[in-house]
């Protein structure tokens, strides 16, 4: 089966949820058919990144669009520019004219067997007419996303901002699932999302899995730290909603967590810390904290801060999809206490492998049982790790060539989401 797979922005380094998705899927098809990816990115010219790309997805083309990436004062003014389009300008900064142009060409010389249109924000550069039978694979909901922005946002000035665009996604995004032949979907709650706009058969679910090669439990790490009270976040600190989670959790569930357990602590483990998290950060001259609280930034392992905690924590209010950190704190053996939000589309059940806490009070109740229960917590710790063996990489990358395979010979795939028996067969 010969496969073009397009992506804004770059895949490498692998760092963020959408990235370690699409690179397994990708190492999986590239192994078993022809498969071009098609990376297009903003800024100068990255003849490394280039090369790193050829090394991982042999017969990959990258190509630098020359936009300069905006932050700041200058994003700020380039939004105000496009306040007037159709199109979100989450979706719209991404569009570019030779892009459009090569997929035009791919598209009319019918290269490819099935195309695979990487998130929404490629979508912007896909021709009218697919020619091509195309598969849109959707981490997220991003309407969704743009939704609970807007239910969380308190300044008035922000509250209208996401207004605004969550309609504008809304309407982009219900036209995009309807213009793709089908639509691959990472969990049932965004499949049913989905499903208001366009036929059930016309969307797959196709879950997060996780690296069990990488992602293993330490039992002299967990002896070591049995009794250190660490409480872990793991995500891209540049990403609204992680960022919104922090928040959330130092100012409303920290307190109480710290009244209780006084030698608690919580590290913050991601790249980009966005300046609210480095706030929190003990060393920062806006906190009086007592040295409790690290802002680890950028670091070589996550795997390590992983297998040092005690407990890692999901506190999230807004986003989509599913969160690969859950499957990842799992499989290295950790107790996971996580908002309905955070673990959402995820095969995972509350009092079981993962506690489920929405308001502050249980959130924080729930880390300080987990922390004076040892036993309790080992419980949690045994069950994560037989619930994140079920969705290894491999079989997640079956499941999603079985769905092109039937996209490309235009047969409506039989089964919409990969059973638990399959991944168990699979792992």
């Amino acid at each position: 089966m010969r496969i073009l797979w397009v992506k804004a922005d770059k895949l490498l380094p692998v760092e963020n949820g959408g990235n370690i998705r699409t690179y397994h899927v990708l190492r999986y098809l590239s192994a078993r058919h022809e498969l071009t990816f098609y990376s297009y990115y903003g800024g100068m010219p990255d003849p490394d990144y280039e090369r790193d790309l050829q090394q991982q997805l042999p017969g990959a083309v990258a190509v630098s669009t020359g936009k300069r990436e905006l932050a700041g004062a200058a994003r700020g003014l380039d939004y105000l520019a496009h306040l007037s389009a159709e199109p979100p300008y989450a979706v719209s900064r991404f569009a570019h004219a030779p892009v459009q142009k090569q997929l035009q060409t791919w598209f009319r010389e019918r290269r490819f067997d099935v195309a695979v249109c990487d998130f929404l924000d490629a979508a912007v550069n896909f021709p009218g007419s697919l020619g091509i039978p195309s598969v849109l694979f959707q981490h997220n909901v991003e309407s969704e996303i743009w939704r609970r922005h807007a239910a969380t946002a308190g300044n008035p000035a922000k509250n209208m901002m996401y207004r605004m665009e969550f309609r504008k996604m809304l309407r982009y995004e219900r036209a995009a699932v309807s213009k793709f032949q089908h639509v691959i979907a990472v969990s049932e709650n965004d499949r049913s999302l989905m499903t208001r706009w366009v036929d059930g058969d016309r969307v797959t679910v196709v879950p997060t899995g996780v690296d069990l090669a990488q992602y293993q439990p330490d039992p002299a790490a967990s002896d070591a730290n049995a009794s250190a009270p660490l409480i872990t976040f793991v995500g891209a600190m540049d990403w609204e909603p992680n960022v919104d989670g922090v928040e959330y959790f130092c100012s409303e569930v920290w307190p109480q967590i710290k009244a209780e357990v006084p030698q608690a602590r919580f590290r913050i483990v991601g790249r980009n810390p966005d300046r609210r998290v480095q706030k929190w950060a003990s060393n920062s001259a806006d906190t009086n904290d007592d040295g409790s609280i690290e802002v680890t930034g950028r670091v070589p392992s996550i795997v390590e801060h992983l297998r040092q905690s005690a407990v890692v924590v999901v506190p999230l209010r807004i986003g989509g999809g599913t969160r690969l950190k859950i499957y990842e704190a799992m499989a290295t053996g950790k107790a996971v206490v996580s908002t309905t939000v955070g673990a959402e589309g995820l095969d995972v059940h509350h009092g079981r492998d993962i506690i489920l806490a929405d308001d502050p009070r249980s959130f924080g109740q729930a880390v300080i049982m987990l922390f004076r229960d040892r036993e309790l917590r080992r419980r949690y710790e045994k069950a994560a790790v037989a619930t994140a063996a079920r969705y290894d990489w491999p079989a997640i990358g079956e499941r999603f060539s079985e769905v092109l395979q039937w996209v490309a010979e235009k047969k409506s795939p039989a089964v919409r989401t990969i059973p638990a028996r399959l991944a168990e067969k699979k792992a």
